[in-house]
Order: structure tokens, then C-alpha cells, then sequence
């Protein structure tokens, strides 16, 4: 059997074609890849360790608000579904977000919200202030009845220190 290039160089090179239906969302994996609060989901598509990359889907539920932060890494974000509000801008399916270790945000999702994001660095930690987040105070208004009651539970979710 011969050795492949991944166990030679221990680069991930293997190639891929995934139906999105054939990876499961799971509830919180977001949550401790990125250190957000709770509410996320996510779907790995790739990770390697060695090149320091993960590819990833991730769910932000209606009303959910991630917090001003930074990280050890970059990223790049497509948004697919819903709405991402940041920088005084409404984000919808096809815009983009690159941020790295300079503080971004905060990203609202009045309506929820789904992307595609890569990482690559030292890390996909957000660093983030736990007080500063629990004062925000929601720009940007729900344009669904779903939105609307999500922005209220996360406010008060916030507000409570959940």
C-alpha cells in the first residue's frame, strides 16, 4: 500500500465532493470552534489541522447577535441565507465579510442567518468582551415575526448574562 501525500507531508489534500444533506448541523460545535455564545450551529467540511484551515457552514438562529471580537486567524464569509448586519451594512445571500485580528463587529442576525466562512491561522477563538456584549443594544430591526421574537429572547438573554 503505498502512503499518501497527506501522510507525507501532513497536509490534508484529499479531495471532496459533499452533498450538504450528507454532514448533520451540530447544535453548540460553533459555540467551541469560535468560543460564541450559545445558540450557533455548524457543519465541518473540512478542518486541517497542519495548513490551519477549517471550511464550515454555520447557523445564527433569528435575533442572535455575535459579539464585537477578534481572532488569531482570518476569515472569509459568503452569506447564503438571511441576513448578516454589520459595519452599517444589510448583508444578504451572495455578500461578503473578511475580518482578522482587528475588532469586528458586532454581527446582528435579526432574521437568522447561514454562511460559509473559512478560517485560516492560529485559531478560531473569538476574543470578545463578555460586559460589552451583555450592553448592546440592537441596530437593526426583524423583518419576520421569527425575527422579531428572536431579537427580544436573545436581548433578554444577554441582558440576563446567558
Amino acid at each position: 500500500m503505498t502512503e499518501t501525500k497527506a501522510a507525507q507531508d501532513g497536509y490534508d489534500h484529499d479531495f471532496r465532493a459533499v452533498h450538504d444533506d450528507e454532514l448533520e448541523w451540530e447544535d453548540g460545535l460553533a459555540n467551541e470552534l469560535m468560543t460564541l455564545p450559545p445558540g450557533v450551529k455548524a457543519k465541518v467540511y473540512m478542518h486541517d489541522r497542519a495548513m490551519k484551515r477549517i471550511d464550515m457552514k454555520v447557523q445564527f438562529p433569528p435575533g442572535y447577535v455575535e459579539p464585537e471580537h477578534f481572532h488569531k486567524s482570518w476569515h472569509s464569509i459568503v452569506v447564503l441565507k438571511g441576513r448578516m448586519c454589520v459595519a452599517g451594512k444589510d448583508l444578504r445571500p451572495g455578500d461578503y465579510v473578511f475580518g482578522w485580528d482587528l475588532p469586528h463587529g458586532p454581527y446582528e442576525y435579526p432574521d437568522g442567518c447561514e454562511v460559509f466562512v473559512v478560517f485560516m491561522g492560529d485559531g478560531t477563538e473569538h476574543v470578545w468582551d463578555e460586559s460589552k456584549h451583555e450592553a448592546h443594544q440592537n441596530t437593526w430591526e426583524a423583518e419576520t415575526e421569527e425575527g422579531k421574537a428572536g431579537v427580544e429572547a436573545f436581548r433578554q438573554k444577554r441582558t440576563a448574562g446567558e
